[in-house]
């Protein structure tokens, strides 16, 4: 008796009714999971681990200012009215400090449970105590000293030398990893929700197809066995599973296309900014550290031309890579942009171009010199360097807001 009713007309037509069905339900709950799959990839890359990540940027550029700050506190000596004054760097100095603290504890966060990322957070966390004490320490001694402008004491140097190379060899590196690593776990995360996506899509079209065939297949039964050439309920439910299936495929081929969007247009984008702004800003404090250390000027030299380079590459040909070739690359690069993707590049890079030469000292940026300032040996470290195209002079205490000829407006300081 089994399977007899498979035998009568209406047993046929319950088959192919419960069929039907079940390729209608299959369809809906396939399009559900794929759609809430796709809601949660944009919410992940555009809300929630994405700006993390971005944030937890913040740290690098966070921790490469702090130690510009320093440097620039110990640069101006007992002149606390050099350049944007003592009590202003000093703020900022501490606002840079809460701001690595917040962006560490975010990268906590995101570390989860991730045994080596948390590793790496907390060297982090453990070095910067450290590099705050060997601060304090160059700071206490240079507040002792009580020293003119660009004339650091030894002993403040090697206070200061100590902290900045806990900063550069070991606190920078980890921050940087940091970032790489979390980006990569975003990165993955767009890779398998991506996938799956797509992969709902396929699924969504291949189970509309079924159920189409299905209803089509009723329809052909019903017209044999009835001589009715359509079926209204038939018809509609056609229609509706081709617009259903239609709709479906195209919000989650868009949805596919949002997360890409968020993925290289938002997160990478912002993330590849952050990383030049936090470059540019340590290639500034490179030149505070070529005036307050004489003993390194050659390495803080060449530690501000890789970083610049880092941020724009001009092309040199067959030139020697050094500040002179970088200088003239950037001009011929900003003449065939023109003037205005100039001033759009200067603005985005953050890398500023110095002509200097300190007063009474020979030291200098190669070839891209000109004393301003008094030559005589009692002023020695405190003289100005004139800064062509900003409309200020920089020196060795700092920013002095001294127009040139070429001064078209009051000059900024950097906050």
């Amino acid at each position: 008796m089994r399977g007899r009713w498979l035998k009568t007309i209406p047993g046929r037509i319950r088959a192919h009714v419960v069929l039907c069905v079940a390729a209608l339900v299959a369809l809906l709950a396939v399009l559900t999971v794929a759609v809430g799959n796709a809601r949660d990839s944009v919410e992940t890359i555009g809300h929630d681990a994405g700006p993390q990540v971005v944030a937890t940027g913040t740290l690098y550029f966070a921790l490469s200012d702090m130690d510009a700050q320093v440097s620039s506190i110990l640069l101006i000596g007992r002149e606390h009215g050099l350049g944007i004054g003592y009590d202003e760097t000093l703020r900022v100095y501490e606002k840079r400090r809460g701001e690595a603290d917040a962006a560490a504890v975010q990268a906590a966060q995101l570390a989860g449970r991730d045994p080596a990322l948390r590793r790496t957070v907390q060297e982090v966390l453990d070095g910067l105590g450290k590099y705050e004490r060997l601060v304090g320490q160059a700071m206490q001694l240079d507040a002792q000293s009580n020293h003119a402008p660009g004339e650091t004491p030894a002993q403040v140097l090697d206070a200061y030398r100590q902290a900045t190379d806990l900063m550069k060899l070991q606190l920078l590196p980890k921050a940087y990893n940091i970032t790489l690593d979390t980006g990569a776990n975003v990165r993955q995360s767009y890779e398998t929700k991506r996938s799956a996506v797509l992969t709902g899509r396929t699924w969504v079209a291949l189970t509309g197809l079924v159920a189409l065939l299905l209803l089509v297949a009723t329809q052909l039964y019903l017209v044999r066995t009835f001589r009715r050439v359509l079926n209204p309920a038939l018809v509609l439910a056609t229609l509706g599973t081709v617009v259903l299936t239609a709709v479906g495929a195209g919000l989650l081929t868009a949805h596919a296309g949002h997360i890409r969007t968020a993925k290289e247009d938002g997160f990478d984008s912002i993330l590849q900014l952050s990383r030049a702004r936090a470059i540019s800003h340590s290639a500034f404090g490179d030149e505070s550290r070529y005036l307050l250390d004489p003993g390194r000027a050659d390495t803080y030299e060449q530690t501000y031309l890789d970083k610049s380079l880092s941020v724009i590459y001009p092309d040199l040909g067959d030139r020697p890579v050094n500040l002179e070739n970088y200088y003239a690359g950037l001009e011929e690069k900003a003449a065939r942009t023109g003037p205005a993707r100039r001033r759009r590049s200067s603005a985005s890079s953050g890398t500023r171009r110095g002509r200097w030469t300190r007063a009474g000292r020979a030291t200098r940026w190669p070839g891209r010199s000109r004393r301003t300032g008094p030559s005589s040996a009692t002023t020695r470290g405190c003289g100005s360097w004139r800064r062509r195209g900003t409309g200020r002079a920089r020196s060795t205490c700092g920013w002095a807001a001294r127009p040139t000829r070429s001064a078209t407006s009051t000059p900024t300081t950097r906050r």
